[in-house]
């Protein structure tokens, strides 16, 4: 989770179990091209998922609500058709338009959040939320239950590090939800079967030095690009 953030409240695995078991999370990347120090924040799969929905609602961040470890935004989580009706008529939900939709998701970008895409078993996507690792039951989930791919499925994308440009200044340290990054030798250093594939890191770093790649899949095998190499590793660690 991004460092200096302090979990004054948290979840049980009883609350985690519970929602693993209605829920699947799935970790959406978020397409970004960057020329130079200018970042150009495309969300093209999350806008292609909105575009469908016949009804959309915002609600408040329940997580961030419940347990209140940060300050980032609240009114940021997505819900579509059957979903949505239930957000407005049975919790704080609004209706919402797509241009609505999308600014919620720039403002929770920018705010350095995880975008995810839930599906209930046998059903289509229902909700996008934006999370943070600190108050997210599906982040916590990972990053202190343990239960990592088995909770919430990684994105078809990972960073990859080039540290012939990084200026070494420690922002995809600093912002990281999946402990992915660390500092090594006093270097930012990418553990990548950490990786969720999110895109925050590359979005914050100044000089371009994060790139998103496709992940390869190989007979239940997956290969990464680690400082310019294909690294093979089993996709079940």
């Amino acid at each position: 989770m991004p460092k200096n953030v302090e979990i004054k409240n948290d979840w049980t695995t009883d609350e985690i179990d519970e929602t693993r078991a209605v829920s699947r999370a799935i970790t959406i990347p978020v397409s970004i091209s960057i020329e130079g120090k200018q970042k150009v924040l495309s969300f093209s799969q999350v806008e292609a998922i909105l575009k469908k929905a016949r009804f959309i609602s915002l609600e408040p961040c329940w997580c961030r609500l419940k347990l209140k470890n940060c300050d980032a935004p609240v009114d940021v989580c997505i819900c579509t058709d059957e979903e949505a009706k239930l957000a407005i008529t049975e919790r704080e939900g609004h209706e919402a338009t797509l241009n609505e939709a999308m600014a919620a998701l720039e403002k929770s970008h920018k705010a350095g959040l995880v975008h995810m895409a839930f599906a209930r078993k046998g059903y289509d996507v229902y909700s996008i939320c934006s999370c943070c690792s600190c108050c997210c039951h599906s982040m916590a989930a990972i990053t202190r239950f343990g239960y990592d791919r088995d909770f919430v499925e990684h994105s078809d994308v990972i960073a990859v590090h080039h540290p012939e440009t990084c200026k070494n200044c420690q922002l995809c340290v600093s912002k990281c939800h999946f402990g992915a990054w660390d500092v090594v030798g006093g270097k930012s250093r990418l553990y990548s079967k950490k990786c969720g594939g999110c895109g925050v890191c590359a979005s914050f770093c100044p000089t371009g030095s994060i790139e998103l790649v496709s992940r390869k899949k190989d007979s239940g095998k997956t290969w990464v690009k680690e400082e310019g190499i294909w690294v093979l590793v089993d996709a079940k660690t």
